[in-house]
């Protein structure tokens, strides 16, 4: 099988991300408050969706990292998370922006760098399974090349 580079599954800034997220969430629904932005911009079944979808991708996110089985499983699991992270962190930004304006640049910079990352993520994960896909079909096809005429 040929050699496929796996792009590094201890990514510290994501995890950071993914650590924080489900203490945020807990924190929002346990103490009853919300950012004033989240009030204003999102309707209250949107803001409990928010919340509750920060826990989520969390515990979501941490499983797919700490997967200890199939590498395409665990990448999978993680995809879904940051796919969710930067809807999550994308509607927080614009919240931000819609309801601060001007005054929000630092605070929805650091947000929407937040969603840009997790894009970029995803990204990352498509490319490494796709990378796996091509890799098993070139084995299957060519089961030589994989070694297995040796």
């Amino acid at each position: 099988m040929p050699h496929i580079r796996i792009r590094s599954r201890h990514q510290p800034f994501e995890i950071a991300v993914l650590v924080t997220a489900p203490v945020c969430g807990l924190l929002l629904i346990v103490l009853d408050v919300r950012p004033q932005s989240v009030e204003l911009a999102m309707p209250a079944p949107i803001q409990v969706g928010w919340e509750s979808g920060l826990i989520l991708v969390g515990i979501t996110g941490l499983l797919g990292v700490l997967w200890p089985g199939r590498l395409s499983t665990a990448l999978g699991i993680e995809l879904a998370a940051v796919l969710v992270l930067a809807t999550l962190t994308g509607m927080y930004a614009v919240a931000l922006t819609v309801v601060s304006g001007r005054q929000a640049v630092a605070a929805a910079s650091f947000i929407a760098a937040v969603a840009a990352g997790s894009g970029w993520r995803s990204l990352e994960i498509l490319l490494d399974l796709r990378r796996m896909v091509r890799a098993s079909q070139l084995a299957r096809a060519d089961p030589l090349a994989a070694g297995g005429g040796r």
